[in-house]
C-alpha cells in the first residue's frame, strides 16, 4: 500500500467497484480538503488510487462560522457607531443671541428626545442633568450662564453678548440621566450678532425679590413683566437686555421657609425716555428716605404687584442717550516736576563722622567696668580687718577652749602615731564594761549558757 505524495491531504478510503477488501488509510489532516481515496489488492500487487472530491470539513466549519460572526458583529458594530457619530455630528441646533439683548435657551427632555434613533436617548421619566461648555474649553463663555434648580426641571443657558462675543461660538449641552446613566449629546450653534432696530439708550435695572432666577428666564414671566411694566414706562417698546441672579451680586441665600426667594435682576430698555413715576423713584429725595428705612416716592400706580414684589429701593436708571465727555489724553512729559508748589525736593544730606559715637559706644561701658574692678579690689584686699583684732575682740574663756581642743587633738594625734600606749580596755576581746571583769581567751564563749538557770 503507497500513501499518496500529498502529506496535507486527508484519505479515506472506500469500496471500490473492482474490489471486495478495502482498507482506511488515513494521514495527515488538513484545514482546507478532505480526500477521498480507494484501496485495491490484486495478484498480490497493491495499488491505489485516490478519487478527490473537496468537502469541508467539520472542524474548519466551525472556526470559519465562528470568525464570520463575529466579523459581522463587529462591523455591525461599527457601522452603528459611525452612523451613530454622523447622527450626532448633524445634530445641532442654531441659534442667533444679539449682542445687547438677553439670550435664554431652555434645556428640557423633549429636545432631547426627539434625537435620531441610533443615538441613546434619554428615557421620558427620570431625573435629567445637564452640563454645557464651550467647545474645546472646560467651562461656558464668560457671557453665558446655566442654571437649573433641581434635576426633575428644565436647565437654563441665559446672559447677554457683549460685543466683544460677536461671531460663532459652539457650546456641546450633555444630558445625563441620573437613573440610567444615560448620556445624550447636543451642539448649539450660537451665531452672535448686532440687533437690529432703533437703538435703547434708556435702561432701568429692577430688583424683583419674589422671583428666583429660573421663574423668570421663561418666555411667558418674562413678556408678564414687560407688559406690567408698561404702566410704568409709556410710551415705548421695552425690551429685557439682562437678567441676573441676586446671588451672583453678593445677595444671601434665603431661608428654607416657603416664600423666600433668592431674588432676580431685570434690566429693561427703551428708546423713550423714563417715566416722570421712574424719574421719582431714583430721585435723591427717595434715596434719602430708603436710607431712613422708609418707602420711595412713588406718584403712580405700581401695575407690578401683587405678581412681581419690586423693591424700589433699588431701582437704577441709566441714560446713554447724552455722549459721555471724551477723557482727556494726557500729555507726556519729561518727569521732573520743578514747577509744581506741591513738590518739595528732598535735601541733600551732609556727611556724618561717626568717630565720636564710636569711641563713647566702646570706651564708656570699658571705664565703668574698670572703675567696679577697682573698687571690690579695694574692698577686698585694702579694707580687712586683720587676724591681731580679731583676736583682741575674742574673750578669753573661748580662746583657752580653741586652744585646749586643739592640743588634745595634737596630743591624740602624737598617741595614734607612736604606737606605744597599752590598747585601751574597750577594745580589748570579752570586756565587761559594767563589771570590768575580762574572761580568759581559752574559754569557749560559745558554751557558756545564755540564762544561769538552765546550766
Amino acid at each position: 500500500m503507497k500513501l499518496s505524495p500529498r502529506p496535507l491531504h486527508l484519505l479515506v478510503a472506500r469500496p471500490c467497484a473492482r474490489s471486495r477488501d478495502a482498507k482506511i488509510i488515513r494521514s495527515q489532516a488538513t484545514l482546507q480538503h478532505c480526500v477521498v481515496g480507494c484501496a485495491t489488492q490484486e495478484g498480490g500487487q497493491k495499488g491505489f488510487r485516490e478519487e478527490w472530491m473537496p468537502v469541508l470539513c467539520l472542524e474548519r466549519q466551525r472556526q470559519v462560522g465562528t470568525a464570520m460572526a463575529a466579523v459581522l458583529i463587529w462591523i455591525s458594530l461599527l457601522v452603528g457607531l459611525l452612523a451613530g457619530l454622523g447622527c450626532t455630528e448633524a445634530q445641532q441646533t442654531t441659534l442667533h443671541p444679539l449682542v445687547g439683548r438677553v439670550f435664554v435657551h431652555t434645556l428640557d427632555r423633549e429636545n432631547f428626545l426627539h434625537l435620531p434613533d441610533l443615538v441613546v436617548s434619554v428615557p421620558a421619566t427620570g431625573p435629567i442633568t445637564y452640563h454645557a461648555h464651550l467647545q474645546g474649553h472646560p467651562d461656558l463663555p464668560r457671557w453665558l450662564r446655566y442654571a437649573q434648580r433641581s434635576p426633575h426641571q428644565p436647565g437654563f443657558l441665559y446672559g447677554t453678548a457683549t460685543p466683544a462675543d460677536r461671531g460663532r461660538q459652539v457650546i456641546e449641552v450633555t444630558a445625563y440621566n441620573r437613573d440610567s446613566f444615560d448620556t445624550t449629546r447636543q451642539r448649539l450653534v450660537l451665531l452672535i450678532g448686532d440687533p437690529e432696530g432703533p437703538l435703547l439708550p434708556y435702561q432701568a435695572e429692577f430688583l424683583v425679590r419674589s422671583h428666583d432666577v429660573e421663574e423668570v428666564l421663561p418666555s411667558t414671566p418674562a413678556g408678564r413683566f414687560l407688559t406690567a411694566l408698561g404702566g410704568l414706562w409709556e410710551p415705548g417698546e421695552l425690551q429685557l437686555l439682562n437678567i441676573t441672579s441676586a446671588l451672583d451680586r453678593g445677595g444671601r441665600v434665603p431661608l428654607p421657609i416657603e416664600g423666600r426667594k433668592e431674588g432676580v435682576y431685570i434690566k429693561v430698555g427703551s428708546s423713550s425716555p423714563f417715566s416722570t413715576c421712574l424719574k421719582m423713584v431714583a430721585s435723591p429725595d427717595s434715596q434719602a428716605r430708603c436710607a431712613q428705612g422708609q418707602p420711595p416716592l412713588l406718584s403712580c400706580y405700581d401695575t407690578l404687584a401683587p405678581h412681581f414684589r419690586v423693591d424700589w429701593c433699588n431701582v437704577s436708571l441709566v441714560d446713554k442717550s447724552v455722549p459721555e465727555p471724551a477723557d482727556e489724553v494726557p500729555t507726556p512729559g519729561d518727569g521732573i516736576l520743578e514747577h509744581d508748589p506741591f513738590f518739595c525736593p528732598p535735601t541733600e544730606a551732609t556727611a556724618r563722622e561717626f568717630l565720636t559715637d564710636a569711641l563713647v559706644t566702646l570706651l564708656v561701658p570699658l571705664l565703668v567696668a574698670l572703675l567696679l574692678t577697682l573698687l571690690l579690689a579695694y574692698v577686698m584686699c585694702c579694707r580687712r580687718e586683720g587676724r591681731l583684732k580679731r583676736d583682741l575682740a575674742t574673750s578669753d574663756i573661748q580662746m583657752v577652749h580653741h586652744c585646749t581642743i586643739r592640743g588634745n587633738t595634737e596630743e591624740l594625734r602624737q598617741m595614734a602615731a607612736s604606737r606605744e600606749v597599752t590598747r585601751p580596755l574597750s577594745t580589748l576581746p570579752m570586756f565587761n564594761v559594767r563589771t570590768g571583769e575580762r574572761l580568759p581567751p581559752q574559754v569557749d564563749s560559745a558554751r557558756v549558757p545564755l540564762i544561769l538557770d538552765q546550766h
